[in-house]
């Protein structure tokens, strides 16, 4: 798999012949080359056209000088001048309805084609033009048309099409020439302009996030987006930011994988540690002493509790709590329990009020509303025992009620410390990232509201307390839409 793996790198990393550079070479010339065809085309027509206009002005000048003499016919010497200059066979002039024959060779060859420049259609020229260039070169045509804007005067003329043919032939060689000189020269600037604009700022992306799967902890691997606007600078600005987010997660993972394996590790001898207790705990309950008697039994559950959670904790792989073991408890009982512990822990200048109704029940796990609600009081005694506030005087009090609407209970544990900071409100219920208090973990919050989650219930921050902070649970004796209590209450 290491081998495979390091091969396709190596393939990533070479371009190669058809990297995206070379392929919008070839492209940008393909593309001029095809425009200067498409220019090409109607362009060797046009040349035709004018070269044999060319020779039909020429050969009407000479006409219409020749016409003004009386005589009925020139001699042979002046018209083969005459035609020899004009490249010509036969000179006609039609003017006013009659015809004259203005030079001739001695034997007029035969026409083949016959060309009237007057009615040239460009579909027509086209199909002349590609006529010549492939058939044409040994043929002898007739072309005529008019002498300049008069129509009642032809020029008419009989010649080779050698000459036409070799004069297109040397333009389109030379147009041909030209064409991939401006192909060349014109996808070179395309070339090197788009090159610089995109398949660099691209190259440099690819590279960056090819480095980056190598090495995607080290921090130096985030690519540096460029200070531009375009569409390619903001996508490296996102590319930035989704890396140093995929490195901030990295390094939580990482940190959460060596923390399981040191709570596991811790866990394993705490387990072993409790389990002795518990049995130094049972022989303590046997001694006849009042005190002892009455702790004793609250130092077993209590210590019950820490080893049956530690061998849940060690079970491999386990993400999430037990699925709760649901049965009436009493409230009343459950908080009075919690009260006991938190109180022998937090001695001193803290009070606590128990507003519930003695024979108060909720359909529960017992140990699991245990933690929720051990935790929540535990966190508001730890705030109210590191800041008891500016005033002396002010009274630092835990309060836990409940109240049962139908067949939903509501818990309320309140207390009168410095409140959650704003921090703290923002990553609420989240570990590592919701604590209140500098050193915490945000484990505690996290663990109630997973358990209470596990109950089809809900937990939330009490936004209408001015003073303090208070937490608000409710919970359904079986699953119910709290919506649809809300509605009720």
């Amino acid at each position: 798999m290491a081998d495979t793996d390091e091969k396709r790198r190596g393939t990533l990393r070479q371009p190669g012949a058809s990297s995206l550079s070379s392929k919008l070479l070839w492209l940008t010339i393909l593309f001029v080359m095809i425009a200067e065809v498409l220019i090409f085309v109607p362009s060797v027509a046009n040349t035709r056209v004018r070269w044999l206009e060319d020779r039909l002005n020429t050969a009407a000048a000479a006409a219409v000088v020749i016409e003004g003499i009386n005589e009925l016919s020139l001699p042979q010497m002046i018209q083969d001048d005459t035609l020899m200059a004009t490249g010509t066979k036969a000179i006609a002039l039609r003017k006013d309805g009659m015809s004259r024959m203005i030079a001739s060779v001695d034997t007029l060859p035969m026409v083949t084609h016959q060309y009237d420049l007057s009615e040239t259609t460009v579909l027509q020229a086209l199909t002349d033009a590609f006529d010549t260039i492939l058939f044409g070169g040994d043929r002898v045509i007739r072309v005529y048309g008019p002498v300049g804007d008069n129509p009642d005067m032809v020029i008419d003329l009989v010649l080779e099409d050698q000459p036409l043919r070799h004069a297109m032939l040397i333009y389109g060689r030379n147009v041909f020439f030209l064409s991939v000189l401006i192909s060349i020269i014109t996808a070179g600037l395309v070339f090197f302009a788009i090159n610089r604009i995109m398949i660099r700022p691209v190259k440099r992306m690819t590279d960056n996030m090819q480095a980056f799967s190598e090495e995607p902890e080290n921090p130096g691997r985030v690519i540096l987006p460029r200070q531009v606007g375009d569409e390619l600078g903001v996508a490296e600005g996102h590319l930035a930011d989704m890396q140093t987010r995929l490195q901030q997660t990295l390094k939580e993972q990482r940190h959460l994988a060596d923390l399981g394996l040191a709570v596991s590790k811790i866990n394993h001898d705490m387990r072993n540690i409790l389990t002795s207790a518990q049995l130094m705990s049972d022989r303590l309950s046997m001694v006849d002493d009042p005190l002892v008697k009455r702790f004793a039994p609250k130092l077993l559950r209590t210590i019950d509790r820490a080893v049956g959670y530690s061998g849940e904790v060690l079970a491999y792989g386990k993400a999430r709590e037990a699925q709760p073991k649901r049965r009436f408890i009493n409230v009343s009982a459950l908080a009075g329990e919690v009260h006991d512990i938190v109180a022998e822990e937090f001695e001193g200048g803290i009070s606590f009020v128990l507003d519930v109704s003695p024979d108060l029940e909720i359909e529960a796990d017992s140990e699991q509303m245990f933690r929720v609600i051990y935790n929540l009081v535990r966190n508001a005694a730890q705030a109210l025992a590191t800041d008891p506030g500016d005033d002396a005087a002010l009274v630092r009090r835990i309060a836990i009620s409940a109240t049962r609407t139908g067949s939903v209970v509501q818990i309320r544990v309140a207390d009168t410390g410095p409140g959650l900071p704003a921090q703290a409100r923002a990553h609420l219920f989240k570990p590592f990232k919701g604590s209140a208090r500098s050193g915490g973990t945000g484990l505690g919050l996290a663990i109630a509201r997973e358990l209470i989650l596990a109950h089809g219930g809900s937990i939330m921050l009490d936004e209408s307390v001015t003073q303090g902070t208070a937490f608000l649970i409710e919970l359904p004796d079986q699953p119910l839409p709290l919506d649809t209590f809300r509605a009720r209450a």
